[in-house]
C-alpha cells in the first residue's frame, strides 16, 4: 500500500474513534463507527489474498448489521425521550437494543463468532489493530452510558464471553486465534465491573491494550503463527523465549506480572458489591485462559524440539524488523503491579 493511502486510511481510523470518543450527539457518534468500519476495510486486505478478502467480509458484514441495530436503537430512544443526547438513554429498550450493537462490535459473546476467524485471516499487524485499537470505541460508549443499562444484560454477556475466551481457545494451535480467544475473555472482564466501576474498566482496558500489543510484536519478530512455529524460536532468538514466558503469563493472570492487577481489582470491587458467584467463576474461568497461555510457554521455553540443520543453534543473524515499541510494551505488561496500592484509588 502506497504510504500517502496509508496515511490517509490511518487518519480516517483515528479521527472516526475520536469522533465517537468526544460527541455527545448520536448521530456524530453513528458518523463515527462507519467512517472507522470503512477505513479499516483495507487495512485488512493489506495482504491481499482469499483468506484476507474472506475475514474482511466477515468484518464488514457484521459490523454493518451492529451499526444497523445502534441506529435502531438510537432512533428508538429518540421516538420516546425526542432528543439525540447519549446521556439521555433512560428508556430499557432504546438501552438493551444500544448494548447488543455495542456488544456485537466488540465481539462479545454469543456475537463473538466473527472475532476467531477475522483475525485468523488477516496479517498479524491487521490483527493487533483488530484487537486493541477497534475495542476502544465501542468499550468508550458502553463508558458512558453504563448508568442506563441493564445489569442483568452485562452480565450475562460478561459471563458468556469469560466462559467462550477459556473454552475456545483450549484447543487451539494458531496463535492469533488464541489472542481472539483471549480477547473476548477480556472483554467479558471489563463488561463484568462496568456497573460497579468503569474506571477499573479503562485501566483493565489500558493494561489489556499493553500486553496484546507487545504479544503480537514479540510474533511479528519471531514470524511465529502457530505453535510448532513458535517452538523454534529458541534456536532462531533465544532471548524471545523468555520474553514470551512472562508476557503469556502476564496475560493469563499470574500474581507477579502487571495482568494480575486488573483481575484482582475486578475481583475485589466485584465482591464489596455483595457478588459471590460472579467473581468465583470468572476466576475458575481464568484457568482455563492460564492453561493455553501455559502451553504456550511449555513448548517455547521448556521443551527443545529437534532441529533441522546438525548443529543445535542457527546462526544468530541481526533481525532486520525494527521494533522500538517492543521494549516499553514489555516492561509496562509486567512490571506495573508495584503501581496497583496507587491504582486502587481510582473511582
Amino acid at each position: 500500500m502506497k504510504p500517502t493511502i496509508m496515511i490517509i486510511i490511518s487518519s480516517t481510523i483515528i479521527m472516526g474513534t475520536m469522533m465517537v470518543m468526544m460527541s455527545s450527539h448520536w448521530l456524530l457518534i453513528w458518523i463515527g463507527f462507519e467512517m472507522n468500519m470503512l477505513a479499516i476495510i483495507p487495512v485488512l486486505m493489506k495482504s491481499f489474498n482469499p483468506r484476507a478478502m474472506e475475514a474482511s467480509t466477515k468484518y464488514f458484514l457484521t459490523q454493518a448489521t451492529a451499526s444497523m441495530i445502534l441506529m435502531l436503537g438510537i432512533a428508538t430512544n429518540l421516538l420516546l425521550t425526542g432528543q439525540w443526547t447519549m446521556l439521555n438513554m433512560l428508556n430499557p429498550t432504546a438501552s438493551n437494543i444500544t448494548t447488543i450493537a455495542l456488544a456485537m462490535k466488540l465481539g462479545l459473546a454469543p456475537f463473538h463468532f466473527w472475532v476467531p476467524e477475522v483475525t485468523q485471516g488477516v496479517s498479524m499487524l491487521s490483527g493487533m489493530v483488530l484487537l486493541t485499537w477497534q475495542k476502544i470505541a465501542p468499550l468508550s460508549i458502553l463508558y458512558q452510558i453504563s448508568p442506563s443499562t441493564n445489569p442483568n444484560l452485562l452480565v450475562t454477556l460478561a459471563i458468556t464471553s469469560v466462559l467462550v475466551g477459556g473454552w475456545g481457545g483450549l484447543n487451539q494451535t494458531q496463535l492469533r486465534k488464541i489472542l481472539a480467544y483471549s480477547s473476548i475473555s477480556h472483554m467479558g472482564w471489563m463488561t463484568a465491573v462496568l456497573m460497579y466501576n468503569p474506571t477499573l474498566m479503562i485501566l483493565n482496558l489500558s493494561i489489556y491494550i499493553m500486553m496484546t500489543m507487545g504479544a503480537f510484536l514479540l510474533l511479528i519478530l519471531s514470524s511465529s503463527t502457530t505453535t510448532l512455529s513458535l517452538s523454534h524460536t529458541w534456536n532462531k532468538l533465544p532471548l524471545n523465549t523468555l520474553l514470551v514466558l512472562t508476557l503469556m503469563l502476564s496475560i493469563g493472570g499470574l500474581p507477579p506480572l502487571s495482568g494480575f492487577m486488573p483481575k484482582w481489582m475486578i475481583i475485589q470491587e466485584l465482591t464489596k458489591n455483595d457478588l459471590i458467584i460472579l467473581p468465583t467463576l470468572m476466576a475458575m474461568t481464568a484457568l482455563l485462559n492460564l492453561y493455553f497461555y501455559m502451553r504456550l510457554t511449555y513448548t517455547t521455553t521448556l521443551t527443545m524440539f529437534p532441529s533441522s540443520n546438525n548443529m543445535k543453534m542457527k546462526w544468530q543473524f541481526e533481525n532486520s524488523k525494527m521494533m522500538p515499541l517492543l521494549p516499553p510494551l514489555i516492561i509496562l505488561s509486567t512490571m506495573l503491579l508495584p503501581l496497583s496500592p496507587m491504582l486502587t484509588t481510582l473511582h
